[in-house]
């Protein structure tokens, strides 16, 4: 039976959760997620942990941190003047909001705070700093 090797497209069911045991995300009710390994589409720990299984297979990994979307940054968080965001963005704690950086790219960011005069976002990816566990099967190479 084939096993999965980098430059493979492959389809596979997961299920993510935190220490805590709460789920992130989940394919379950969906399609497959399907990628080719080793490209970088998805975290590195989730890519690895896919090479070497075969197709019916099924695994739990703990992905750390640093293997998934890294640490949490403070440098990342930051305190803007309300008047620097468009008046018709409705501005509420959890929203996400994208932005440009001065080099061009898109960033997405976080809505920590609202104040009158003041809003504090945070760049950093929702699940950074956290190790992810994820239960793998592997459906198919394709």
């Amino acid at each position: 039976m084939a096993q999965a090797t980098a430059g493979d497209k492959v389809r596979v069911h997961y299920t993510g959760t935190l220490g805590d045991g709460s789920e992130f995300d989940s394919s379950a009710g969906r399609d497959p997620l399907e990628f080719t390994v080793g490209e970088g589409s998805v975290i590195r720990g989730f890519d690895d942990a896919v090479l070497g299984m075969n197709p019916g297979d099924s695994k739990t990994v703990t992905i750390p941190a640093d293997e998934a979307y890294g640490p949490r940054d403070d440098a990342r968080i930051h305190r803007v003047e309300r008047s620097v965001i468009p008046e018709e963005i409705e501005l509420q704690v959890g929203r996400e909001l994208m932005a440009s950086d001065p080099g061009g790219n898109v960033v997405r960011l976080r809505v920590l705070e609202v104040e009158e005069a003041a809003v504090v976002l945070d760049g950093n990816h929702p699940l950074a700093g956290q190790d992810l566990t994820f239960e793998i099967e592997l459906v198919e190479i394709v």
